[in-house]
């Protein structure tokens, strides 16, 4: 239970981060679809963490992680877009990025230490 009180947290705190993203992105730098984009997977990401909580069952569980990873993975994409493209400085990306990272790393770890063992009979 560690690792996903853990998960809820940061993805709560990377959401707000993206809200912070989002408001720059459009209002400083006029970009509109990347910035819907981004604001759409990286907010995602933490609402199916908490969804998860609530799971009804162990699939359903493993399902919204699983989500929650997806949406990490085309967040961490649409960082990599922004910083090459050069509407994301390098200081704020390396930071954001990083978070995303670890938020990666965190939801495998839980999704590959929680499932079961599969037996061949």
């Amino acid at each position: 239970m560690k690792g996903e009180s853990i998960i809820l947290g940061k993805s709560k705190k990377f959401a707000l981060r993206i809200i912070k993203l989002y408001t720059y992105l459009r209002d400083k730098k006029r970009v509109f679809v990347i910035s819907k984009q981004i604001l759409r997977c990286g907010t995602s990401i933490g609402a199916n963490v908490k969804e998860s909580t609530m799971a009804q069952s162990r699939p359903d569980f493993y399902s919204k992680l699983h989500i929650a990873l997806k949406e990490a993975a085309e967040t961490e994409y649409w960082l990599e877009l922004l910083h090459e493209s050069g509407f994301l400085e390098k200081k704020y990306f390396d930071s954001i990025y990083i978070d995303c990272q670890e938020i990666l790393k965190i939801l495998t770890a839980i999704i590959i230490t929680k499932q079961p063992i599969k037996t061949n009979k």
